[in-house]
């Protein structure tokens, strides 16, 4: 597990490298890894601490302007409210426009980790933290995203955003990320 933590980690930072010089000029472009979704001989869904996945190539993505917060594909990250596995309205924008590039391009595949705050039991977290991702791969699912497609895992409370003990720094939290 720490060994692919290490490898994406290593992966994040090349992307966020390239896509911060990518948007300082109109037009740019970001590399991403396309990763295709392996089967499993495990016929659970819940893809808590699965790892399968192999690597592909690198594909490009071409946006106007990747910097632009606006942009809902420009978010990866979606926040719930306390205890709750619910969309809110900004995160059900972004998870549609996210599932529309997806179903529009069905050689990418994606990982939707869950997250929670630190409140509750680990168990409880983590089944939170699933709940969340699965809410998100439903909505991909029902706007034409392949399953094969979709990998979901959850994190729980395991690794926080931020360390602070306050609403503040729980709402960040509570989320799911979206990873090509």
């Amino acid at each position: 597990m720490r060994r692919f933590g290490t490898i994406f980690l290593t992966l994040f930072l090349a992307i966020a490298i390239s896509g911060c010089a990518a948007s300082k000029k109109k037009g740019g472009s970001v590399e991403v890894e396309d990763a295709t979704i392996g089967s499993s001989t495990d016929s659970s869904s819940s893809g808590i601490g699965s790892e399968d996945t192999t690597a592909g190539e690198i594909i490009i993505l071409e946006s106007d302007d990747q910097g632009d917060m606006d942009d809902p594909l420009g978010q990866r990250v979606v926040y719930f409210d306390f205890d709750s596995a619910n969309l809110t309205p900004e995160a059900q924008m972004v998870v549609e426009a996210h599932a529309q590039y997806l179903s529009g391009n069905p050689g990418m595949a994606v990982v939707l980790e869950g997250h929670a705050d630190e409140r509750g039991t680990r168990e409880y977290n983590l089944a939170l933290g699933e709940r969340r991702a699965n809410s998100v791969s439903e909505i991909f699912q029902a706007l034409g995203v392949a399953p094969d497609a979709i990998r979901t895992i959850s994190y729980g409370e395991e690794r926080p955003v931020s360390m602070g003990q306050d609403e503040g720094a729980w709402s960040l939290n509570r989320r799911v990320e979206i990873l090509y």
